[in-house]
C-alpha cells in the first residue's frame, strides 16, 4: 500500500498547509493512538511522549496531538523542547509506551513535521504507518469521558537525558582544558548542550542559544557559513 503522507522520515511540510495543520495532527494523534494502544502490550492504558524542537508552530501542533491521543484514551507526557534522540531513548527506556517528535530537522521555523517511535525506540514499520494513515480521514470515535488520556508536563525527562548522555562518556576521558564552540542553531539542544558538556569539564563558547519560535537554522548550524577559525578552539554544530 502506498503511503499517503509518511515520508521516509515521518511527516513533514510547510506550516498551515495540509497535512501540517491543526485539525490533521488532532486526527493523526487519535489514528496513531488507536494503532498504537492496539499494538502494545506494556500497560492497560498506553502513554506517549511527546517531545519538540524550538519552533513557534510546536505549540499549536503538541497540542492537536495530545488532543487526538486523549481521545483514544492514550496519556501524554510533554517534555517541551528536546532532541529527536531523547525521545527515542526515553521510549526504548521505558517512560513511554512510544515516542513522538515534532521538529522539521534543519528546515526553516516555517516548516514542520512529526516522527513516530515504537517502544524499542525505533522508526515505525510501513505497516504501521499505513494502519496508521488508514484511520486518519475515517471519524473520529471518542472514547467515554472515564477512558480519556490524561496530559502532563514531564519537563524532568530533560535532566534524565542529560545524565544519560554524560554517562556515555568514558571517565577515563575528559574535556578539561578544551574551549568548545557550540552553535545550538536555535534550536532543541539550546538548554541541553552546554550542561552536558560543562559538565564534562569543557570551558564552553555557546552562540545561537536563545530561539524565539522564528530563528531556528537561521544563519546557524547546519546552514550556517560561519566558520571559526581560532585553533584553540573546537566547534561542534549540535
Amino acid at each position: 500500500m502506498k503511503k499517503k503522507y509518511f515520508g521516509t522520515d515521518g511527516i513533514r511540510g510547510k506550516v498551515g498547509s495540509s497535512p501540517i495543520t491543526a485539525e490533521f495532527f488532532v486526527k493523526l494523534g487519535y489514528a496513531a493512538g488507536v494503532v498504537l494502544a492496539r499494538i502494545n502490550k506494556r500497560s492497560k492504558k498506553p502513554t506517549v511522549i511527546i517531545g519538540k524542537d524550538t519552533r513557534i508552530s510546536g505549540y499549536m501542533l503538541e497540542s492537536a496531538l495530545e488532543a487526538g491521543f486523549s481521545s483514544a484514551g492514550v496519556n501524554v507526557l510533554l517534555t517541551g523542547p528536546i532532541p529527536t534522540p531523547a525521545i527515542a531513548y526515553l521510549t526504548r527506556s521505558g517512560t513511554a509506551d512510544f515516542g513522538v517528535v515534532i521538529s522539521a530537522s534543519h528546515n526553516p521555523y516555517d516548516d514542520n513535521g512529526v516522527k513516530f517511535f515504537s517502544s524499542k525506540g525505533l522508526k515505525l514499520s510501513d505497516e504501521i504507518e499505513c494502519e496508521i494513515e488508514s484511520l486518519i480521514d475515517q471519524k473520529i470515535e471518542q472514547v467515554l469521558p472515564s477512558k480519556l488520556g490524561k496530559a502532563q508536563r514531564a519537563e524532568n525527562y530533560v535532566k534524565q537525558y542529560i545524565e544519560f548522555c554524560e554517562n556515555t562518556f568514558s571517565k577515563k576521558l575528559s574535556l578539561k582544558g578544551l574551549t568548545i564552540v557550540l552553535d545550538c542553531a536555535n534550536g532543541a539542544t539550546y538548554h541541553i548542550a552546554p550542561v552536558i558538556f560543562s559538565n564534562l569539564g569543557a570551558n564552553i563558547i555557546t552562540v545561537n542559544d536563545k530561539p524565539d519560535g522564528l530563528n531556528i537554522n537561521k544563519k546557524a548550524g547546519s546552514v550556517s557559513r560561519k566558520i571559526y577559525r581560532q585553533q584553540s578552539l573546537y566547534i561542534m554544530q549540535i
